[in-house]
């Protein structure tokens, strides 16, 4: 057996570039000869390291001028975040006798049977129950990953520990372990094993197979640093092979030894019954996980050389220097009080400061844009926000730039993920307006030849549906269709969606999916399975469905949309090749092993980079701790590390924004260390100029304010009929009565919008008019106003809300109209239409309700919902409504119930109110000045007073020449359905301030 000598290992250091310079080394190792490379094995910890290693060798291949290249085997044997997957060299047919590893989805669905098994209904239930079986299988992995087995939970260490808790910890760790032994009997039932601990076995077996007889390859682990036990021993085993070798990736040989030292025991505790991790670990420094690697692998820090090669884009050695520096632990960081300036400097680093994160992407966008003006020069974005990665692609889009992100994007937001979220969101929620309209006209539904006549379909459906949510089901929904001749159209929609209303709670969870794969074919035929989001769609989809039949789980289908929604964002679609080939925009996992000339790190604030650290939901930190397992803290060392390779980079920008969505942020504790160790020499790194680009990009062509706009309609455009509700628009806002009775503009109700005043009102009326008009039974109210409701598909929980109110207020109208009826008072006409002609002006309108006195003359009634104007609005000439109708009504423009015109004059004006007055809901009430009114308009000068407001209007618009000016009176207070067409905002601070809208009267 040939000498193998003792470990090699090897750093590259931040400032060489990690895979240009590990395949310059490469070169001059293995690369002789045609198959110089083709002998080799690279041992990888990621697919996204393969990429990487890939486009290095390629780089390289285009530097030496080589015609064509043979590159190495590359498996993947596991990165940082502790979701390694193997290759097929650590899978060989020599580890037959090592048991195949249970399927994951499997046994999510199974660990939520067990969790229900355990704690009955406190463990929830649908999507709320696979949460807590997702958490702990991963706390169970966690355990596998660090090599510690079940019993070790039983050991007198934990079980102390448990014992001092407080109840829901211990409670929470019974749980995990009663949940641990019932999957752990059914694995052994199956004979298979945890992956977790197939891949530990793996890599047990390939340790002894090597070291029994070295394989005749060169093989190099390269930019491995997870430091999971069995993955250390087999990389020892790797360093120890005659042409074998471990290259780490930052690894600082420059840290003093008390420096070192201080980052603590890593793993390697003085004594076998202390703790593996120390009280006092620093391990929130970069170093920290590469020396609990070391430990595990059981080579000391004088056995590890420096690299041999650089890659192009390496930056100057000094930069290695100050990066170890930076992160200093706690007690050495007191010596930046005497670092010289030399060993302070930063060359090439800039730091970049915005107000908001649109402007930090814009800035980002702004940079990357210059530096690809240089040829032949790369760039790489690195963020964990994914929010700031997806601004800064479509900002590049501006000119032209296709930069893909390729930390790729969650299932859920594509547009098959989608398409499948709404169709069981519709199932869930009944076919409710928003998510059912938004399914029918998702891009993929009504795919092929009929997509203009389906999206023309969808609608006139959408119209109908605007305002408050109808009935929930089917059913209601084809009334409304049928009623807007959409029922061929219809019963293809129904077609795809009736089998999904069919489920029902219990059902089979790949039962279910089964039929909302069958929907989301008929809906969009094989357009739903195409592209990358299609694919990853369909492998999602299958595999949840043949895990749920072996698992046999039963599931309520109004749970399904939360638990896919969950599956989804775990799922990331990756663009294919094809972005540009110098930009390349990265989350943290997938920037690691890269290069670029240029680095830019966004998103630099706490709670992002670093992420808050999150505690294990199931086990409480006191058992891992006992156990040895990193606490919460250790991902905070991860994020330093990427960001000290990152810092490497020849040129380097550190940006963050001073607030998010939420409010002020602040920056990155990382952002505060490099500012604290520049001193006096942070201001010369400031990056101030793509800031300010970023503020003057979208002005660079300067638009002038817009005016307050005054429409003046030709005369004939201004000659339209005036509605009695009309007058108070004219007079208050012209641009909004030239709006909607000249252009003929109105608005459209939101979806599933909640009950408006107006809906409310044109409810209240049709009941009061149905009543009168079957001839005011005393006892037949509610009954009459329980069938409108039906009748307008009034959803039943906003019945349920309104009624107490609707029912009080029609029994306190009730009474006032049977007690009118023994003075003599009777109503005479209800909802009625009608007109006038006035000046040649149409003067129109509909009556509430026309009452006929005692003495002959008539009563002017109109109902609101909520409070009636004011006795000050109708001195100012507003709220004119009911004298404008008693005009009508005086010049014969009605009809009564037996429509015979109606004739008489008018001397009572009343406003019923809905609301609440005092104790009771449901008023009457006059807007003139009666009785102890101090202010108001007197009832014998209110006819006069409307007359001449009506004509004031029209000489001034209708008939006249003024402009129809927006907000003519902004101390009124109006209503905002206009605001956007008259671009409210760009002028109304030149008139002192923004007028509140005025509340809703009803209708």
């Amino acid at each position: 057996m040939p000498d193998r000598g003792g470990p090699k290992v090897h750093s590259i250091a931040a400032h060489r570039g990690f895979a240009d310079a590990l395949v310059a080394g490469l070169a001059a190792r293995h690369g002789e000869g045609e198959l110089g490379f083709a002998r080799l094995t690279l041992l990888l910890p990621s697919r996204r390291a393969v990429r990487t290693v890939t486009e290095a060798f390629v780089r390289h291949a285009g530097a030496v001028e080589k015609p064509g290249l043979l590159l190495p085997r590359m498996a993947v044997v596991g990165d940082l975040d502790l979701d390694e997957t193997l290759g097929p060299l650590l899978d060989p047919l020599g580890a037959a006798d090592i048991a195949p590893a249970a399927d994951p989805t499997r046994r999510w669905l199974r660990l939520a049977h067990f969790l229900r098994e355990v704690d009955g209904d406190a463990a929830g239930k649908g999507a709320a129950l696979l949460r807590r079986a997702w958490e702990l299988g991963r706390t169970m992995d966690r355990l596998l990953v660090e090599g510690i087995a079940p019993l070790d939970l039983m050991s007198e260490r934990v079980i102390g520990v448990v014992g001092e808790l407080a109840s829901h910890w211990t409670d929470n760790t019974r749980t995990f372990l009663k949940v641990q032994q019932y999957w752990l009997a059914e694995l052994a039932e199956r004979g298979e094993i945890d992956a977790p601990e197939r891949r530990n076995q793996l890599f047990e077996h390939a340790a002894r197979e090597w070291r029994a007889a070295p394989p005749p390859f060169p093989i190099v682990a390269a930019g491995v640093t997870s430091a999971s036990p069995a993955l250390a021993k087999m990389l020892r085993v790797v360093s120890e092979l005659p042409e074998g070798s471990v290259v780490l990736p930052d690894f600082d040989l420059s840290l003093p030894e008390d420096v070192w030292d201080e980052l603590g025991t890593a793993g390697n505790s003085a004594e076998p019954e202390d703790p593996p991790f120390g009280p006092h670990d620093a391990v929130t420094h970069p170093q920290y996980h590469l020396k609990l690697l070391l430990n595990r692998m059981g080579v000391s820090r004088e056995e590890v050389s420096a690299w041999h090669r650089s890659g192009p884009g390496a930056s100057p050695p000094s930069r290695s220097t100050v990066i170890s520096n930076l992160f200093l632990p706690p007690q050495a960081s007191t010596l930046w009080v005497d670092l010289p300036v030399e060993k302070r400097r930063l060359p090439g680093v800039r730091l970049m400061e915005s107000p908001h994160p649109e402007q930090e992407a814009q800035a980002i966008a702004i940079l990357v844009r210059e530096a690809l003006e240089v040829p032949e020069r790369r760039v790489a974005v690195i963020t964990p926000d994914r929010g700031l990665a997806a601004r800064v692609v479509a900002h590049l889009t501006r000119w032209g730039i296709a930069a893909d992100d390729t930390a790729g994007q969650p299932l859920s937001q594509t547009a098959a993920g989608r398409l499948m979220l709404l169709l069981a969101e519709v199932m869930a929620d009944q076919a409710a307006p928003v998510p059912l309209i938004a399914l029918l006209v998702h891009p993929l539904a009504g795919a092929g030849e009929g997509r203009a006549r389906w999206l023309e379909s969808a609608r006139k459906l959408d119209r109908e549906l605007r305002g408050p949510r109808p009935g929930g089901g089917l059913a209601a929904l084809a009334e409304i269709a049928q009623a807007r001749k959409l029922g061929e159209w219809w019963d293809e929609v129904e077609a795809v969606l009736a089998p999904l209303f069919a489920l029902a709670e219990g059902d089979p969870l790949d039962m279910m999916l089964g039929k909302l794969v069958d929907a989301a074919e008929l809906l969009c035929g094989e357009a739903i399975w195409s592209g990358a989001d299609g694919r990853a769609l369909s492998a999602m989809v299958e595999d949840l469905r043949a895990a749920a039949a072996s698992a046999g789980t039963l599931f309520d289908p109004r749970e399904l949309h939360a638990t896919l929604r969950d599956v989804m964002d775990r799922a990331a679609v990756r663009p294919p090749w094809g972005g540009h080939p110098r930009v390349s925009i990265y989350g943290l996992l997938e920037a690691r092993m890269s290069r670029a000339d240029l680095v830019i790190c966004g998103g630099l604030v706490e709670g992002t980079w670093p992420a808050s650290p999150s505690q294990d939901a199931l086990l409480p930190p006191a058992v891992l701790r006992a156990l040895g397992v990193p606490g919460a803290d250790f991902r905070i060392g991860l994020a330093a590390h990427d960001l000290a390779a990152a810092l490497g980079a020849p040129e380097v920008v550190l940006s963050w924004a001073l607030r998010d969505a939420g409010g002020p942020v602040i920056p990155s504790r990382f952002v505060l260390r490099v500012k604290a160790l520049l001193g006096e020499q942070a201001e010369r790194h400031v990056e101030s100029e793509a800031p300010r680009l970023a503020r003057m990009i979208d002005d660079a062509v300067p638009v002038p304010a817009h005016p307050r706009p005054q429409p003046m309609p030709s005369v004939d455009q201004r000659r339209v009929d005036l509605s009695v509700t009309g007058l108070d628009r004219l007079r208050g806002d012209p641009y909004e009565f030239y709006a909607n009775a000249i252009l003929g503009l109105s608005r459209l109700d939101a979806l599933d919008a909640e009950p408006s005043a107006a809906w409310k009102g044109e409810v209240a009326h049709l009941v009061m008019e149905r009543w009168h008009r079957a001839g005011e039974p005393v006892d037949g109210l509610h009954a009459i106003a329980q069938q409108v409701l039906v009748e307008k598909n009034a959803h039943p929980l906003m019945r349920a809300l309104w009624w107490p109110r609707l029912s009080a207020a029609l029994d306190t109208f009730r009474d006032l109209v049977l007690a009118h009826k023994t003075h003599g008072r009777r109503v005479i006409a209800t909802e009625a239409k009608g007109g006038m002609d006035y000046r040649g002006i149409k003067v129109h309108g509909r009556a509430d309700r026309l009452d006929r006195l005692a003495d002959g003359k008539l009563g002017v009634v109109d109902y609101k919902t909520g409070s009636p104007p004011t006795t000050r609005r109708v001195e100012e000439g507003f709220a004119l409504q009911l004298g404008l109708v008693a005009m009508i009504a005086e010049a014969g423009g009605f009809k009564d119930l037996e429509e015979k015109v109606i004739q008489g004059e008018a001397e009572a004006f009343e406003y019923w109110s809905m609301a609440k007055n005092k104790d009771s809901i449901g008023y009457t009430t006059t807007p003139l000045k009666e009785g102890s009114k101090r202010t108001g308009v007197l009832p014998d000068e209110f006819m006069p007073h409307t007359e001449d407001y009506l004509n004031d209007a029209l000489d001034r618009w209708i008939l006249g020449t003024e402009p129809f000016t927006a907000r003519l009176n902004p101390e009124l207070g109006s209503y905002a359905d206009y605001d956007q067409l008259m671009r409210l905002d760009e002028w109304i601070t030149s008139l002192g301030g923004r007028p509140q809208p005025k509340a809703e009267e009803g209708a």
